[in-house]
């Protein structure tokens, strides 16, 4: 596949400190490239892999708006040609600040798709390094889910489900808690399979599909859970959950007040 390059948008404010990127990623999937693009460019198919909750206008004057909490990240789309390549960019900031993605999708004998993702903006600020490593570390955990959700979920509707712990003063423990809370050792590498029972929570019997010092992926029959070290120093849940009637305010209220429960006490032991 050609080296694409993603929207480089207009140059920092002059004199502006802060760090511009650029980071391309790409798999192989067993989705055709219509189940791709939908999963990419429309608003039901974001919100079943990316973080917050997503509406897209389509077209090539469309638009992308994301909802996560309290912050709105806006968004015109920059390339339009279904279902072969969608990009879009964030409005900028005074101080420079935009983020943009570039989806392009090219079909395989057998079914398949080769998608390629480009991720690209500017950070603005001096000290830009903690929250571009929060970022592209987000990003690759954020790929990932796309590729679980298309080998795995392509064309199944996701409620996505949001939600913060309190602040975090002690990672490591925090880290630790998690884990055993789900049952799972410390530095549980993926493949390795996860049954429990958290308090006021359903069931999870399933695998870890993911695993990182700062990330941890769950995959069940009919959910995606993802949790992730914030950058604003909070533990965040970002899950996508398949199945029929799932109320996704209650289901965030729920897992606020879990994550509330694991940071501020040691968590209990799950049952088997």
């Amino acid at each position: 596949m050609g080296q694409e390059q993603a929207p480089a948008g207009r140059p920092a404010p002059e004199g502006a400190a802060g760090h511009a990127y650029e980071g391309p990623m790409e798999a192989e999937v067993d989705a055709t490239p219509e189940a791709v693009w939908d999963a990419v460019a429309t608003g039901p198919g974001i919100n079943s892999w990316y973080m917050g909750a997503s509406e897209v206008l389509p077209g090539p004057a469309g638009a992308v708006r994301t909802a996560l909490g309290d912050a709105v990240m806006e968004g015109a789309v920059t390339a339009w040609d279904p279902p072969r390549r969608f990009a879009y960019r964030t409005v900028e900031g005074d101080d420079g600040r935009f983020f943009a993605f570039e989806f392009t999708i090219e079909g395989r004998e057998g079914g398949r798709t080769l998608l390629r993702v480009v991720a690209s903006g500017f950070i603005p600020g001096a000290d830009w390094e903690a929250e571009y490593e929060a970022m592209t570390g987000g990003g690759r955990m954020f790929f990932s889910t796309l590729v679980a959700y298309l080998t795995h979920f392509a064309g199944r509707p996701a409620t996505p489900v949001s939600a913060f712990s309190p602040p975090v003063a002690d990672w490591p423990r925090a880290w630790e808690a998690l884990h055993r809370a789900l049952g799972l050792p410390p530095g549980a590498a993926a493949g390795r399979p996860v049954r429990c029972v958290l308090p006021g929570l359903p069931a999870i019997d399933g695998v870890v599909d993911y695993a990182t010092a700062d990330a941890l992926g769950l995959r069940t029959a009919d959910a995606l859970y993802r949790f992730l070290k914030g950058f604003f120093g909070t533990l965040v849940v970002e899950h996508h959950l398949f199945g029929a009637g799932v109320d996704g305010g209650a289901a965030a209220r729920a897992w606020t007040a879990w994550l509330a429960g694991l940071i501020g006490a040691p968590p209990e032991t799950p049952s088997r």
